[in-house]
């Protein structure tokens, strides 16, 4: 029987807009479970809920009414709140709103200090966080000398470092180019395939194709929910959200429509063209 990491009850968030201080219902009555050692990926449109949802996840937002339990407690409940942020740590789309310190093993060390690890086994989480991430050899610069998808790779190990259970990363190559994003990606996968729990916030819809669940919110509700390969395969509901699909699986919707047979199960664009080189 699979645990449970995150169960969602009756989930809705509120909050009042400053420009005109209407009240803005952002999630409606969201229910949600997520086993440990998932891979979900959340997307929608701009507005649709999903940074919210992770925000109220890792507790920097509570619950308006409903619950959120991280690995059993209760994120209303101050006394656990370290609990949950080790638990489900946060990576966030911008890595300069998460850097804090001036040299990079500093910085990855943040997190364990702030949770009371010994300095000892502090240099030990470092060392193995910056190397899962390829960025050891740059432990002693300067975070602002370093690239976008170095940031992002140095804000991934602050987090990695605090040795959570759960991931939670909010649109993280969203300000990255090509091979950032690829790289970012990269690790994502690695640090699922080792077990760990992770919720991935993206517009890229080729990122969520890597995942074992996707799910797309509109207007703070989750619409659909399921297998990538099962929720891609609704195309005309997917742009009817205001949503594009990945790149394979609108070619391959072309191609169906012009008589060529190609397998519901290929998603992903090395699939389409491994497939295709094959086709006759």
């Amino acid at each position: 029987m699979k645990q449970q990491i995150i169960k969602i009850e009756n989930l809705k968030f509120c909050y009042t807009r400053e420009a005109d201080q209407v009240l803005v219902e952002a999630i409606k009555n969201v229910n949600l479970e997520v086993e440990k050692g998932s891979f979900v990926a959340v997307i929608g449109k701009n507005g649709s809920g999903k940074s919210t949802l992770a925000k109220n996840i890792n507790a920097l937002l509570l619950p308006s009414s409903g619950t959120v339990y991280v690995k059993g407690f209760d994120t209303k409940n101050d006394d656990h709140l370290w609990d949950i942020r080790q638990a489900a740590g946060m990576v966030f789309q911008n890595p300069d709103n998460q850097l804090v310190s001036s040299i990079v093993e500093d910085d990855v060390a943040f997190g364990p200090e702030n949770l009371g690890i010994a300095p000892e086994e502090i240099r030990q989480r470092v060392d193995s966080a910056l190397k899962a991430v390829n960025m050891y050899e740059h432990r002693k610069k300067a975070p602002h000398l370093l690239s976008g998808g170095q940031k992002q790779r140095i804000a991934i190990a602050g987090v990695i470092a605090m040795m959570p259970d759960c991931i939670i990363f909010d649109e993280p190559t969203a300000m990255l180019d090509p091979k950032g994003r690829a790289g970012v990606m990269a690790i994502i996968n690695k640090l699922h395939n080792e077990g760990i729990t992770v919720i991935l916030i993206t517009h890229f819809m080729e990122e969520a194709a890597d995942a074992d669940r996707v799910i797309i919110m509109d207007k703070g509700e989750i619409i659909l929910d399921g297998a990538p390969v099962e929720i891609f395969s609704e195309i005309g509901k997917i742009r009817e959200l205001g949503l594009d699909v990945p790149v394979a699986v609108d070619l391959a919707d072309k191609l169906r429509k012009r008589g060529i047979t190609i397998p519901k199960e290929i998603i992903r664009t090395e699939e389409m063209v491994e497939y295709l080189c094959q086709y006759k």
